[in-house]
């Protein structure tokens, strides 16, 4: 039975996931902030962490996942505020952009039976009955600006980011706020300045901390005061989820996260990604540019999850020759079989493609290694092609269990490949027509009108092939 074994950023140790112990795997990741678009940084932690979910589904633990959005914060404020318009109207406009992102991504909005991810603004009751109880506890305390989590009253604060006071105080700007008892005092609500929302609470009217709600809202959904697994970037580790610890276990007295796993950052060409430095790249932007949310998917891939990624147009077209040896094998095996979506294969002669199989579960089992995972995939496309030019008798039996094999990988990482699939039915008959007239004019030895329909179709953004069970067309990536 499958065991997980997972880099804890907790206490820098190894957490193993046992099937043979436990069943389920609830799961709570850090959502987006709703006041702009979702960049490609934000494309990296939806997708890696929906591959994560996947997988665990995959090998046959049932995953409770949830992922919020904060659709309340000092961002959103001074965005609506600067563009003129109302705070609720600016979170709704980018909470429909934000699940236009996700489709094209290709991961589920929903979470938990279909419910859709939980917000800050509809969980405000939870959250004040939340602090309640730490003020209770006297791990907060009022101020006329707000209520404070007082963090020198919780002994735990600093093991996630492994930093004593001392090295946190050092890091922490100088408060305003010169109502707090101490600089690493955190709020958990904010009393209402002049035109901001606000809701009511037994501290007067105001709204929630940030890192309030994660706390409140990975415990309510996932019905648990334990979690198995938290996610986010490496950049969240100190304070936000410094905090989120600080908070739950001062009120539960119960760990809060068994496993916390973080992502690397992303950098463009060497740099941090920054609307001033003019290389803010959102997920709209690559879709526009590139047309194929596979590359970006498979750019992710390129690294373990835990480190950190540059991108580059340089290495997208180097992702690009990458998907095209894909492409090239799917269009080889629809010529063969005339489909790519074949029933369950016998298994007969499939023992060499077994291994592949094994392999992808053995990298994807060991802190889920992504980058090894994928070379399976290539390393079978590479055996599938020697495969297709050979005369094995077994080549149809072995070939549909390796088609089988490489769709539940790719299913898992949610590629899809479909770039033939944006032209109409006559755009590909008279695609095919060209072909079949080229190969004619070939047979008459009209080697210069042939190639001139080869060019004709490849300006069009058509590449052909010519391969032993004869010509193939893919669009061009």
């Amino acid at each position: 039975m499958p065991k997980i074994k997972i880099n804890n950023s907790l206490g820098k140790g190894e957490f193993v996931l046992d099937s043979d112990k436990q069943k389920t795997v609830n799961i709570y990741t850090c959502g987006v902030t709703v006041y702009d678009d979702c960049h490609i940084g934000h494309a990296r932690s939806l997708y890696i962490f929906d591959v994560v979910r996947r997988y665990l589904k995959y090998i046959g633990f049932k995953v409770n996942f949830v992922r919020n959005i904060t659709d309340i914060d000092d961002k959103i404020i001074n965005r609506a505020n600067e563009s003129g318009i109302d705070w609720k109207e600016l979170i709704e406009k980018y909470i429909v952009r934000y699940y236009e992102d996700l489709d094209s991504l290709g991961i589920d909005k929903g979470i938990l039976d279909g419910n859709e991810e939980p917000r800050a603004t509809k969980n405000i009751k939870e959250i004040i009955e939340y602090i309640n109880v730490l003020i209770e506890k006297d791990f907060a305390y009022e101020t006329r600006t707000g209520v404070y989590f007082s963090v020198r009253k919780f002994s735990g604060y600093g093991k996630l980011s492994n930093q004593s006071i001392e090295q946190m105080l050092t890091g922490v700007r100088k408060s305003q706020d010169e109502t707090k008892k101490d600089p690493l005092d955190f709020a958990l609500w904010k009393k209402a300045k002049e035109n901001e929302p606000s809701w009511p609470s037994p501290w007067g009217e105001g709204r929630p901390g940030w890192h309030i709600e994660c706390s409140v809202m990975s415990q309510k959904y996932l019905k648990a005061d334990t979690l198995d697994i938290h996610a986010g970037g490496r950049d969240l580790i100190f304070p936000h989820h410094e905090n989120e610890i600080a908070q739950a276990e001062a009120k539960t007295g119960k760990p809060f996260a068994k496993c916390w796993i973080h992502h690397g950052l992303l950098t463009i060409n060497s740099q941090k990604m920054s609307k001033s430095l003019g290389n803010f790249v959102t997920i709209k932007d690559f879709l526009t540019k590139y047309k194929n949310m596979d590359l970006l998917k498979l750019f992710f891939l390129s690294a373990h999850y835990s480190q950190s990624i540059d991108y580059s147009d340089k290495k997208i077209q180097e992702v690009k020759n990458a998907y095209e040896s894909i492409v090239i094998l799917r269009n080889r095996l629809i010529k063969e079989f005339g489909s790519v979506d074949l029933t369950k294969a016998v298994k007969q002669g499939t023992g060499n493609m077994m291994l592949f199989k094994n392999k992808f579960i053995e990298y994807m089992d060991n802190d889920f290694n992504m980058p090894r995972a994928l070379s399976v995939l290539f390393d079978m496309v590479h055996n599938c092609n020697k495969l297709l030019d050979s005369d094995d008798e077994l080549k149809p039996f072995i070939l549909r269990y390796a088609i089988d094999t490489m769709k539940e990988i790719t299913d898992i990482f949610g590629l899809e490949f479909l770039e033939n699939d944006s032209l109409d039915e006559d755009e590909k008959k008279e695609i095919v027509k060209q072909i079949d007239l080229r190969t004619q004019l070939k047979k008459e030895k009209k080697f210069k009108e042939a190639d001139e329909i080869r060019t004709n179709l490849e300006n069009k953004g058509i590449v052909i092939e010519d391969t032993k069970e004869g010509t193939t067309w893919r669009r061009k990536i």
